[in-house]
Parts: C-alpha cells; sequence; structure tokens
C-alpha cells in the first residue's frame, strides 16, 4: 500500500496514480474546474487574471488546464498562452501546430537507421544470412 501526504492539505491518503493529491481534494479541484469553465462561457472576453480573482482559483492553476487541453479557447479570444517550443501565441496545449508536426516527424524518424542500408553490407546480402541474435553456451 502505497501512503502519501496531499500536496495541497497535507493529509495522508492510500495513493494510486497522478498527482499527488488526496480524493477530497481532487474533488474540490473538479468543482472549481466547472465553475471556471462556467464562468468563461458566460464571460468570453474575461483575461486570466479576472477568471482566477472572480473563481477563487490561482492562475497557474488556468494555465494547467489549458496546457492539459481541458480548456479550450476560440481564435477570438483574449486568453492565449504561448508555445513551450517557440513561443507562438496558442488557445490550448502545449505547442503550436508546427511544432507538434516538427515533433511527429523527429519520433518518426528516430527508429529509422541513417541513410539507405540498414543492413550495412553494402545491399550484398547473401542467402540465409539474416541479422540473427547470437548465444554463448557454457
Amino acid at each position: 500500500m502505497n501512503v502519501r501526504n496531499c500536496r495541497r492539505c497535507g493529509k495522508m491518503f492510500n495513493y494510486v496514480t497522478g498527482p499527488a493529491v488526496c480524493p477530497a481534494c481532487r474533488e474540490a479541484a473538479e468543482k472549481k474546474f466547472e465553475e471556471v469553465k462556467e464562468y468563461i462561457r458566460q464571460n468570453k472576453t474575461a483575461r486570466i487574471n479576472e477568471i482566477a480573482q472572480n473563481c477563487g482559483v490561482e492562475q497557474r492553476q488556468i494555465e494547467q488546464w489549458i496546457r492539459e487541453e481541458r480548456l479550450i479557447f476560440a481564435s477570438d479570444s483574449p486568453i492565449k498562452i504561448y508555445c513551450e517550443t517557440c513561443g507562438a501565441p496558442i488557445f490550448t496545449g502545449r505547442y503550436c501546430g508546427n511544432c507538434k508536426k516538427n515533433q511527429a516527424n523527429t519520433f518518426n524518424s528516430a527508429g529509422r537507421p541513417q541513410g539507405g542500408d540498414p543492413a550495412g553490407d553494402g545491399g550484398n546480402k547473401k542467402p540465409g544470412s539474416g541479422n540473427r541474435m547470437h548465444t554463448f553456451r557454457e
């Protein structure tokens, strides 16, 4: 059993996964999230500091919800955060479209060998001489 102290209230709780926050604090945060979401629906031109002040939530928490893509804003919204890679203004998430695409290309090409000769034999592979794992017997 993995027991931890809650980062918010300090009470001990049975930790399973995710942030080290007890169920009571997690539920309270979820209620605040719903309150913030409703406030944004009613006040579409509100800025982050105004939302934080009127809903009793820290700006950092609202920014975290935006980065987690739990809050998404329209392009005409005054609320913008910035791409963590290039600094371009974005409305949700951590990265802009271009940086997401570049990261996907980097990840896709990471597993591929450099050059066109994956076997390293110049294309002169003998039949039946594939790459095999060799083991040593004692």
